[in-house]
């Protein structure tokens, strides 16, 4: 301290001493200060860039704009296409003397230092000013420091020196922002008093100019009074500055806001899941290349068929919105009443039920689990309150209650489609609604895929040389895990006790027969396979029960995996972007169809697709024909998890692999009837109704056929086959209808995006409903499905969350394990546990695995 004192008396010795080079020093050292801080400014070079500013589109193959990405919802206007009331109020209240200086305003800076150093705190930035803080606040900063108003005047006399006064008022009344999504004065108009800027009258405009001042503080939806005592404040100013008459503010001010708000909604496009990934993708890129994907207009072109990517959107809104009802009434009341196998019984009878009412009342802990992993949990607790008392304030908000019911019983789905010659995606829907739902689910969700994993495990067998014909007993099953554990597998519709065959097996998706092949090839090379087919981002559990899909995988591996069979057993990966251009149409990069990799012998591969055409011709996707009007060369497989949480189908046509996966967010939810449960009775719908609007619209074309002979009549024995060609020369046919009426599917026009978050609904009220009618399960037959006899099952709820979940799933996407009492080792069970089919018990105890076991449900 001592040493400072004598420091600071030497200074001032100096400056008594020197007077006129201590007065010199002091803004000698202010523009040494304004130096060094000019290079961390906005260049001349990017505040003329920002004038040209220019947002990236996204292209389809065919040249149709699907995302365009832009700073913010802005749509720029010029300054003669706004109100001059708007520019009136504006200068009168932020910057009166605007066409007076240059940047700077000297007078109304010394104003407000003054007035903040005695206590009132003043802001003295000039329009310009604030434009280049609005233009660049990652360069200037928004902290109350010397140094930002320092870096701020600096910026603003550039602009200043590059645009004239017009162009700056233009700039800044495109580039402020009035809350709700709403850039710039001609989308705030149009939110607010839903009219262009130009049309703005006096009070209009004087109430958009108030919020500036603090567009929270003066939000004239949330604070009325606040924004009309604003807006009379302006109109106050406005007289002041001789811009208004007295008289016309003597009767304007007691005019109440008259707003006619309407929250825009910021347009996503055809693929909205789809276009956060690209841009997600485009900035990484930019960066790597020193470009800036809001301002740069860059041109990304994609594989993206725009005609097939409208008809997913269809496909995924109609069949979903039936689907759902299906899950709204059979969970609706205690009893489980048939309404056939046609979804639209259950969308005619919706209206008259209270969806999901039995099963938000039978699942009482299950509904406070929810409440507890709710924000609003986490907040009400951090103001003091207990568990208990939490959870009661919640359950008595009846709007919180009726979003969480809402959200936990939306049936959600993802669907991807991908041209298996070239790796291109085609279509890609990542949920029903981006607006509701923006987790995508077809490359965030993991989710157990059930039997759709079974074709890695027949592929292994065929590539180590088994043959279709070989077979196996469809019989009782003991593999043993190890001393004290034996894994018994078991199917929905029960054992034939009788040999069947490699092909018959998977067909029919046979656990049995699955199971003993697994057997043979091993875990490791059904993993090995898989992941060189196209699984290569999720973890794969090299366990017996793997064969039957316990471990969580995405669609979008599911989906290339099978593309890899469709295409030969070569793998592509799949390709979404083909090319970046700039603005002028250069190419920057282009991106070639990745060589293929092989994973699967030629031979193995046309073996497997071959079985797999029976999966549509005569096993578990034997209604797909009948339903949707298909013909020509199709495979694929179906896929069922336990309790009916996941919903699997993925078809393989010459020219596209499309897959659907459909469920809960949270699997501890999932439809009632094991019917619908399964992937065959319902993403088997979506993917259908897709292939059949593809075909009529001839973008598929129904006679292409794969390479892969077909093999089963040969395979037959020869007095089998001598037999059937006795038979079609010897025996009359029978007379037939003119055809199976095939289902024609109306065009669905997609309804508007809801700019504003739906109603909620009222509570339920009593209603009388008649008793449901139990409708006859029709004839099996091979065209049509049938709903299986068996008795309904309710699945248990709750069961406990997995432990470890990946960061990039949601709370539910992940696979749930069964009571820690039956839960075996890890090392025994693979992936997640939550297949019944994977569980493993003591040698002594046989729990069968039927139709509560999703993963071994025969699909």
């Amino acid at each position: 301290m001592a040493r400072m004192g004598d420091r600071m008396r030497r200074l001032g010795g100096w400056i008594r001493r020197h007077p006129l080079k201590a007065a010199a020093a002091v803004p000698l050292a202010g523009l040494l200060y304004v130096a060094a801080l000019y290079p961390f400014t906005p260049s001349i070079g990017d505040i003329r860039k920002s004038k040209q500013e220019s947002a990236s589109v996204v292209l389809s193959a065919d040249g149709k704009e699907l995302a365009t990405f832009r700073r913010a919802n802005r749509d720029w206007v010029k300054l003669s296409e706004i109100s001059p009331r708007v520019t009136q109020a504006l200068l009168a209240t932020e910057d009166k003397r605007f066409y007076d200086h240059h940047g700077i305003d000297f007078v109304r800076t010394g104003k407000a230092v003054l007035n903040t150093l005695t206590g009132d705190v003043e802001g003295g930035s000039t329009l310009t000013q604030q434009l280049a803080r609005n233009l660049y606040p990652e360069q200037i900063g928004r902290a109350q420091t010397v140094t930002r108003k320092v870096k701020e005047a600096i910026t603003a006399l550039k602009i200043e020196a590059i645009y004239s006064k017009d162009e700056i008022l233009e700039s800044y009344l495109n580039s402020v922002s009035f809350l709700y999504n709403a850039w710039g004065i001609e989308m705030a108009s149009r939110t607010y008093f839903d009219k262009p800027a130009k049309d703005l009258n006096e009070l209009e405009a004087a109430t958009l100019i108030g919020m500036l001042k603090g567009t929270a503080y003066y939000n004239p939806v949330m604070n009325p009074d606040r924004a009309l005592q604003r807006r009379n404040t302006v109109l106050a100013m406005m007289v002041k500055e001789g811009k208004l008459p007295q008289a016309r503010f003597d009767t304007l001010k007691a005019q109440p806001l008259k707003l006619d708000f309407e929250r825009l909604q910021e347009v996503n496009g055809p693929a909205p899941h789809l276009t956060e990934y690209l841009r997600r993708w485009l900035t990484e890129w930019a960066d790597k290349n020193d470009y800036n994907i809001y301002s740069d207009g860059l041109v990304v072109k994609t594989n993206i068929d725009s005609r097939l990517q409208a008809m997913a959107n269809q496909a995924v809104e109609r069949q979903m919105k039936q689907l759902q009802a299906v899950a709204d009434v059979e969970w609706s009341r205690s009893g489980l009443a048939s309404l056939g196998t046609d979804p639209a019984a259950y969308l005619a009878r919706r209206g008259d039920v209270r969806p999901f009412e039995h099963f938000w009342n039978s699942n009482p802990k299950l509904v406070k689990e929810w409440i507890r992993e709710s924000s609003e949990y986490k907040a009400t607790r951090e103001k003091g309150r207990s568990d208990e008392e939490a959870i009661e304030q919640l359950q008595q908000d009846g709007g919180f209650m009726a979003d969480l019911r809402k959200s936990k019983t939306m049936l959600q789905t993802g669907f991807l489609a991908i041209d298996p010659t070239t790796g291109a995606v085609r279509a890609w829907v990542g949920s029903r609604d981006y607006a509701q739902d923006k987790f995508d689910h077809v490359q965030q969700a993991r989710r157990q895929p059930g039997s759709t994993f079974k074709p890695f495990v027949y592929g292994a067998a065929f590539e180590s040389g088994m043959r279709p014909t070989d077979t196996f007993m469809d019989g009782p099953v003991e593999i043993r895990i190890d001393r004290n554990q034996v894994w018994r597998p078991t199917d929905i519709d029960g054992m034939t006790n009788a040999p069947m065959t490699l092909r018959e097996g998977l067909a029919r998706s046979k656990n049995t027969v699955t199971a003993q092949v697994m057997q043979q090839v091993g875990p490791s090379r059904v993993a090995s396979l898989a992941r060189a087919m196209g699984v290569r981002q999720s973890k794969l559990d090299e366990v017996p029960s793997l064969a039957l899909g316990t471990s969580p995988v995405t669609l979008k591996e599911m989906v290339a995996a099978f593309g890899t069979i469709a295409n030969g057993g070569n793998y592509l990966e799949p390709k979404i972007v083909t090319a970046v251009e700039d603005r002028d149409g250069n190419v920057l990069e282009s991106f070639q169809s990745p060589a293929g990799e092989t994973a699967l012998s030629s031979e193995a591969a046309m073996t497997l697709l071959d079985v797999m055409r029976g999966v549509v011709d005569s096993g578990t996707a034997v209604g797909l024909r009948a339903r949707f009007g298909l013909a020509g060369d199709l495979a694929g497989k179906t896929g069922t998890t336990q309790d009916n949480a996941d919903g699997w189908f993925i078809l393989m046509h010459p020219q596209l692999v499309a897959g659907a996966w459909v469920g809960f967010n949270d699997n501890r939810v999932a439809m009632r009837s094991s019917y619908w449960g399964q992937g065959s009775h319902n993403a088997l719908l979506v993917v259908g109704d897709f292939t059949q609007q593809a075909v009529k619209a001839r973008v598929l074309d129904a006679k292409a056929t794969f390479a892969a002979p077909r093999m089963a009549e040969q395979e037959k024995p020869l007095m089998d086959r001598m037999g059937d060609w006795w038979n079609s020369v010897f025996t009359t046919p029978p007379v037939t209808d003119s055809g199976t009426p095939v289902v024609t599917i109306p065009e669905v026009k997609p309804e508007a995006p809801l700019l504003e978050p739906p109603p909620l609904e009222p509570p339920p009220r009593a209603m009388a409903m008649p008793p449901p009618v139990v409708a006859p399960s029709p004839a099996a037959a091979r065209d049509v499905p049938a709903v299986a006899d068996l008795p309904p099952r309710v699945p248990a709820f709750p069961r406990a969350l997995e432990a470890a979940r990946p960061v990039e799933t949601i709370p539910g996407t992940q696979v749930y394990r069964e009571p820690e009492q039956v839960t075996p080792p890890a090392a025994a069970m693979g992936a997640g546990g939550g297949g019944g089919s994977a569980r493993s018990e003591p040698a002594e105890v046989s729990l069968p695995i039927g139709e509560a076991t999703g993963s071994a449900t025969a699909q």
